[in-house]
């Protein structure tokens, strides 16, 4: 098991993970150059994708508790900013709204169907885990690919679990077990249902099993790396059903 790091660290990861995605860009010769693992986006499609999803989330955790997501205001001056300070200054924005709020506070999410909380928290999170993956969508682009954080990695498997498959649906498949590996120590058993998708505890049988470092992990889930990036045991066409099931829009 992992422990998800303390409120006052997401919000530093989220600093570190966005601006190591807007050095990529930055240092990037061309703004079009084309994101393997984001198919149709470019590098500038990507920090203003980043943008977008920072101040969509400091908006929501700013208005508090809502059955509908916000609408976020207007960037100010948006055309006479560059995007990459455009998506400095929403970072900020994020980090503020975040700070602001507290770990504790109510607020639209759209993971209301999992075990996950609709707090402020949750989203710092979830913030941590998209600017990571993010970050190495702008550095595969830029040929500069670099593992994400150790501490980053390990929670992002489970918030993955937690809400990617937790908002997932029924398993469409025969019902499985599969055990998640990570070089670093950790581990994760899934079982797969009807039901849906919940972490069980305890030595159990599985049918499938994926090991490999806690980034590599990661970044599969994500799609990012091909299953053949881990060492797997079992029934391969189960790992496969289990990294293609989960709609990552």
């Amino acid at each position: 098991m992992t422990r998800t790091p303390a409120f006052d660290d997401l919000l530093v990861l989220i600093e570190d993970r966005s601006a190591a995605l807007r050095a990529s860009v930055a240092g990037a010769p061309d703004p079009h150059i084309r994101v393997p693992s984001c198919p149709g986006w470019s590098l500038g499609d990507l920090v203003r994708h980043l943008t977008d999803v920072h101040r969509f989330w400091a908006a929501a955790v700013a208005a508090g508790p809502s059955e509908k997501p916000p609408e976020p205001e207007p960037f100010v001056d948006a055309e006479s900013v560059d995007p990459v300070s455009r998506s400095a200054a929403a970072t900020e924005e994020l980090v503020a709204a975040l700070r602001a709020a507290g770990p504790a506070s109510g607020c639209w999410t759209w993971w209301g169907g999992s075990d996950v909380p609709m707090t402020s928290g949750a989203v710092a999170r979830h913030q941590v885990h998209e600017a990571a993956v993010h970050a190495f969508d702008a550095q595969l682009a830029t040929g500069t690919p670099q593992p994400v954080p150790e501490v980053v990695a390990l929670d992002g498997t489970a918030a993955f679990l937690d809400v990617a498959h937790g908002t997932a649906g029924p398993w469409p498949n025969r019902p499985v077990r599969i055990g998640l590996h990570a070089a670093e120590g950790a581990s994760w058993l899934v079982e797969l249902t009807a039901s849906g998708a919940r972490r069980v505890d305890g030595p159990q049988e599985t049918d499938a099993d994926l090991y490999g470092p806690a980034s590599d992990l990661l970044l599969t889930l994500h799609r990012r790396l091909p299953l053949d990036s881990l060492r797997s045991e079992g029934d391969r066409a189960v790992l496969e059903d289990l990294l293609s099931w989960p709609d990552l829009g």
